[in-house]
């Protein structure tokens, strides 16, 4: 469970002492003492029950003492049992009571959110297994940032498995939320996973996961269906010196050379998956050369709709460009980085990547 930030576990004291510096300085009819009501709830935001219980019975005590002594605010020592005074004190009690309850329900949220937080990043990890970081001459990355930060986990989906045929990869982008689309994903991986093995070539690999999708969503109820469509890039480097792709309606790779950076458009997009049920076309098949020190970057559409605070999107062409060549892993930490400046710390969609290289000869 994280602790709080600093500032707020300290915030008692300081309210504390700010209650000592004004005390002196108020006249008689304005008892600042009385603002000590407050101190078990601001204790509660940072600290346990029993700390509020005790910092409780410190606030009537303190209470007691700044009304009795005559050099704070020139009262009386018998004006600590006048009535006012003695409604304050049985006042801070009944908040400290309810700031006690507060911290302990506090605390039992903080709890459940930890365990959340642990059970989505163990399906994550299961979802989104770690790529190979080296098949042969290849390097590969990967990147994943969820936009929803209490949960760690989305709807974006990314996979490279080595074949007999090449390495293979897709990386996609479920259209849902949540639970329901963490199940989509799982559903197009394990399709995937099994498809890259055992078919020949890559339009088999999506024909085949797309029947896995259509299976799937003739299962769904009502409109669950039209809801669950996936865009996708499948790719594939054989051992020869190019790439492969099928683009199903997804963002198109950026190829990546020491001269430029060029968006790798195809021909002829196939729809999402879980929509090619309603046209008839083939899967169509772009090759592109893919030679040593050449570096393919796929990514999602968070990436590339990621907004600054004027609204204009992500300029990923632009900014992979002006960054120069990078290994992998350095292009997928610029790039981390770059997008949380450039939204200003606020991505409104999930995002992945993964950067694949070929070592020079």
């Amino acid at each position: 469970m994280p602790a709080a930030p600093a500032w707020m576990r300290w915030l008692p004291a300081f309210y504390i002492a700010g209650i000592l510096v004004l005390e002196p300085i108020t006249p008689v009819q304005w008892p600042v003492s009385f603002l000590l009501i407050a101190l078990p709830v601001i204790a509660a935001f940072a600290h346990g029950p029993a700390a509020v219980a005790a910092l409780t019975v410190f606030a009537i005590a303190f209470e007691a003492v700044l009304a009795g002594t005559p050099c704070c605010a020139g009262r009386p020592v018998e004006y600590v049992w006048e009535r006012h005074y003695v409604a304050a004190y049985l006042c801070t009690a009944l908040v400290g009571v309810l700031g006690t309850i507060l911290a302990a329900h506090r605390i039992r949220r903080e709890r459940t959110l930890a365990t959340v937080r642990s059970v989505a990043e163990i399906a994550q990890r299961v979802l989104l297994s770690p790529v190979p970081h080296r098949i042969g001459p290849i390097l590969v990355e990967d990147l994943y940032l969820s936009a929803a930060a209490e949960a760690r986990i989305g709807g974006d989906l990314y996979e490279a498995v080595p074949t007999t045929y090449g390495l293979r990869l897709v990386i996609g982008d479920v259209r849902g939320k949540g639970l329901p689309a963490v199940e989509t994903a799982a559903t197009l991986l394990g399709a995937f996973r099994e498809a890259a093995h055992d078919e020949p070539d890559l339009v088999a690999v999506a024909r085949r996961v797309e029947v896995s999708m259509n299976r799937r969503a003739a299962h769904l109820a009502g409109n669950d269906m039209g809801e669950r469509f996936v865009t996708a890039v499948f790719a594939e480097i054989p051992r020869r010196h190019v790439v492969r792709i099928v683009n199903c309606g997804h963002p198109p790779p950026l190829l990546i050379r020491p001269d430029g950076v060029t968006e790798l458009e195809t021909a002829d997009p196939a729809p999402p998956l879980n929509l090619g049920m309603l046209l008839s076309e083939a899967y169509h098949v772009d090759e592109h050369p893919f030679r040593p020190g050449d570096q393919l970057l796929l990514y999602t559409d968070g990436v590339t709709e990621a907004r600054d605070p004027t609204g204009t999107f992500y300029p990923l062409r632009q900014r992979v460009l002006s960054w120069g060549p990078l290994q992998p892993r350095e292009l997928l930490d610029r790039l981390h980085h770059d997008l949380l400046i450039y939204s200003n710390n606020r991505l409104h969609d999930d995002t992945a990547a993964l950067a694949v290289y070929h070592l020079p000869d």
